[in-house]
């Protein structure tokens, strides 16, 4: 979403920028050249000002969000304790080891060609984030009930857990697969 999003309004801006250098060197004459952009020559009221500069503000910090947003990464990495009395001792799993399993099995699936799983979230209530990359004639539908029957529930009951709330992301590739058919 985010690139499409970029692409149409760095397609609007470029289209804005043609058009203008267009209409300044005289080869569009749709705006006289010599006329002004604003009849009059009054100041606006001083409340205009004050909107445009607010708008300007909550531009800017929308911006700035999204911009922090990109550069944080969407999951983290987290280690889970197994046990609730670490007294005799501590086991401890990482959530990429435990999706391990899990990859392994969306990528033993016809058509799939990589895919990466990652949990978030605290041991009590995870997320399940899975982007799987598939070849162009595979099956998504196949894929889809592939890992609702039989990944996600193993992932679930080894991990214990009743529900395991998950987005799975397909991606297209054009990279050969390594089966033969």
């Amino acid at each position: 979403m985010n690139r499409v999003l970029l692409a149409v309004i760095g397609l609007v801006l470029l289209l804005a920028g043609v058009f203008a250098v267009v209409t300044n060197t005289g080869v569009l004459t749709v705006v006289d050249r010599g006329a002004r952009l604003a009849p009059g020559t009054a100041t606006p009221p001083t409340w205009v000002w004050y909107v445009v500069a607010a708008v300007g503000v909550v531009a800017a910090l929308l911006a700035l969000r999204w911009l922090l947003t990109q550069l944080t990464p969407a999951t983290k990495t987290r280690t889970w304790q197994l046990e609730e009395d670490p007294e005799p001792g501590r086991t401890e799993l990482s959530t990429s080891t435990a999706t391990a399993p899990f990859v392994t099995d969306v990528t033993a699936c016809p058509g799939v060609h990589t895919a990466r799983a990652a949990l978030a979230g605290p041991q009590e209530s995870p997320r399940l984030a899975v982007v799987v990359d598939i070849e162009q004639d595979a099956s998504v539908a196949a894929v889809r009930e592939h890992i609702g029957t039989y990944a996600l529930p193993r992932l679930r009951q080894a991990l214990d857990l009743d529900t395991l709330p998950t987005a799975v992301e397909f991606r297209f590739t054009t990279k050969a697969g390594a089966r033969v058919q």
